[in-house]
């Protein structure tokens, strides 16, 4: 690859990942006015989201805190929550084969939802560029952990977010990141089947255990679904 080419790689991943960094800084700003309810100071909130750096895992882990914090129930809620970028990484690693080894290495420490998301939808037309992905992974992480910091710092003054829906932000995010996968029927049986699931075990059991019942609830109605979309494939072109 040339240099030119990194260059425009490196812009068209600015490109697609700032608006996602400007949609993160409400979130960012909700996780550490919530931070500070929960009793944390603005340097321990922005330290979490400096060292975690797992936005899901960081508002699951502030709904169970308490005073001394459970440390082994929240290593597990992380570790399970973010189980699910062992799928992600699996799913990345066939269109990072041009990459070094070093440079996948070094790279997938960034991964992130929305990197993933972005990636992903790039790997349709175009090669996962070192230099795309980079640009995609780094700018999200200041955006995230100074907003964090701000959210902390004028946690009294804001109050609580869910008064300006602020709490919607981080749904909102992964609804416009779902909907560039839209591929018709098949994408809607996931969806559901996933945010039902997700949504009785959180109502029933609670965190973290939901993500992993939206998660399996999800690949199982994929798998399903893959079959009839096939078919109904076939069923188009012998009709042609």
């Amino acid at each position: 690859m040339t240099l030119h080419d990194d260059s425009r790689d490196t812009r068209a991943g600015f490109a697609d990942i700032w608006p996602i960094a400007v949609a993160a800084v409400p979130i960012g700003l909700v996780f550490g006015a919530l931070a500070s309810a929960k009793g944390l100071s603005p340097l321990e909130a922005t330290l979490m989201s400096l060292l975690v750096f797992a936005g899901g895992a960081q508002f699951a882990a502030l709904e169970i805190w308490t005073t001394p914090a459970p440390i082994l129930l929240l290593a597990f809620s992380t570790l399970l929550i973010n189980a699910r970028h062992i799928l992600m990484g699996a799913s990345l690693a066939p269109k990072m084969k041009t990459m070094p080894l070093p440079q996948r290495l070094f790279g997938l420490y960034f991964l992130t939802d929305e990197a993933w998301a972005l990636a992903e939808r790039r790997a349709l037309t175009k090669p996962i560029s070192f230099s795309y992905w980079m640009a995609v992974a780094i700018l999200l992480p200041g955006a995230w952990v100074g907003a964090t910091a701000i959210g902390a710092g004028l946690g009294a003054l804001l109050g609580d977010p869910k008064r300006f829906g602020a709490d919607f932000a981080f749904t909102a995010l992964f609804i416009a990141l779902i909907a560039a996968f839209w591929k018709g029927r098949s994408t809607a049986i996931v969806i559901v089947a996933a945010g039902a699931a997700s949504a009785i075990v959180y109502r029933t059991i609670g965190t973290p255990w939901h993500v992993v019942a939206g998660a399996l609830a999800g690949i199982a109605a994929a798998a399903l679904a893959q079959p009839s979309a096939n078919s109904a494939e076939k069923n188009t072109s012998h009709d042609d």
